[in-house]
């Protein structure tokens, strides 16, 4: 018998001053069974520092055709492609091609440099893809606050990014690896 996905629900408040967006969006996100509470809540981070109205989580790890977040327009286009983790060569193209933006959000200290040197010519290639980093120490931290229903608040502000809920704050620091 398959193992089902496990359903979290947060509301999620953003202050993000850098943007001029203020917003609250109650989320349902289904984590996959190979899914960890790092990963997913690196993607509710992915969706706060790039959230609009349009913004959505997708089926993820369920489709391979998919981002793990995406903004489409009024006829289906792909405006913004997100992806968490560390994609494959195939996958980074299919997003560029088929979107206007993509960003990436990697973790991981052992294996995310890697990967990067790996990719650099693919990363090199497109103009309309951002990586970004995010060290394994935050990563672990704002998995600390990982539950079933959460109430959580990601404020930024000159670039810095506060991430907490009732379990405290986490202070991140993004890396562009874009070159």
């Amino acid at each position: 018998m398959a193992l089902k996905a496990t359903i979290f629900k947060a509301e999620l408040q953003i202050a993000d001053m850098d943007r001029g967006y203020y917003q609250t969006h109650s989320l349902t996100t289904a984590r996959h069974p190979s899914e960890n509470d790092e990963r997913m809540m690196v993607r509710i981070l992915a969706f706060a520092l790039n959230a609009t109205d349009d913004l959505q989580f997708t089926r993820g790890l369920s489709a391979e055709d998919e981002a793990d977040i995406w903004e489409k327009d009024l006829v289906g286009g792909v405006k913004t492609w997100i992806e968490v983790g560390l994609p494959d060569e195939r996958r980074m193209r299919k997003a560029c091609n088929q979107s206007e933006q993509v960003f990436m959000y990697a973790y991981g200290d052992r294996a995310a440099p890697v990967w990067r040197e790996q990719n650099k010519a693919v990363l090199r290639r497109f103009s309309n893809l951002t990586v970004f980093f995010i060290p394994e120490e935050q990563v672990s931290a704002m998995a600390e606050h990982t539950e079933r229903t959460m109430d959580l608040q990601c404020t930024i502000q000159d670039g810095e990014i506060m991430f907490s809920s009732n379990n405290g704050v986490v202070d991140i620091s993004l890396e562009c690896w874009s070159d």
